[in-house]
């Protein structure tokens, strides 16, 4: 039987950067041993995804996800960045282990999960701690923060980032 998901929710106080706002910059080491920064995605549309660890369910699950709908997000003049505190080796393992279809950025120090509001205070199994807040965050091509997911919960959500992306495509059609 599958391992059960936790049930993960964000206390009330408000994290990160609001929409309409400059998204924050980052420059992280990919799975691919190079770095890539907020500038290399300058006059496209980033769907920036922040999750906790690399091989598990949840995990997986948003992962493959966002692969199986990497082609459509492409055709909206999207790319797709996966963020976790894991390791690059630890990326390399994961995306070869699923057939990931984008980069995997690897932010140890935690900077970048800080300044999109990605790291913090959550309820967990009841308990409060401290962690990844699986988040999801639309950065347009002008550089501004057009959509933000905080405390994603997985299923149905790659829907909604495309959904959300064609409506604002739309908009600026």
């Amino acid at each position: 039987m599958p391992k059960k998901e936790p049930t993960v929710q964000e206390p009330p106080t408000s994290r990160g950067p609001a929409e309409g706002a400059a998204a924050p910059r980052f420059d992280l080491e990919s799975d691919s041993d190079e770095r890539v920064t907020s500038k290399d995605f300058a006059g496209k549309w980033l769907v920036l995804y922040f999750y906790p660890k690399d091989n598990t369910p949840g995990c997986t699950r948003e992962a493959q996800g966002f692969t199986k709908a990497t082609a459509r997000l492409k055709k909206l003049g999207a790319e797709v960045v996966g963020i976790s505190k894991d390791s690059v080796k630890s990326h390399c393992g994961f995306k070869e282990k699923i057939g990931i279809g984008f980069r995997l950025l690897s932010d140890p120090e935690l900077k970048t999960h800080r300044a999109y509001g990605a790291w913090g205070k959550k309820v967990m199994y009841g308990k409060e701690v401290e962690g990844v807040i699986r988040s999801t965050f639309l950065v347009a091509p002008d550089g501004k923060l057009a959509k933000a997911w905080r405390s994603v919960k997985v299923d149905g959500h790659v829907d909604k980032v495309i959904a959300a992306l064609e409506e604002l495509e739309a908009l600026r059609a």
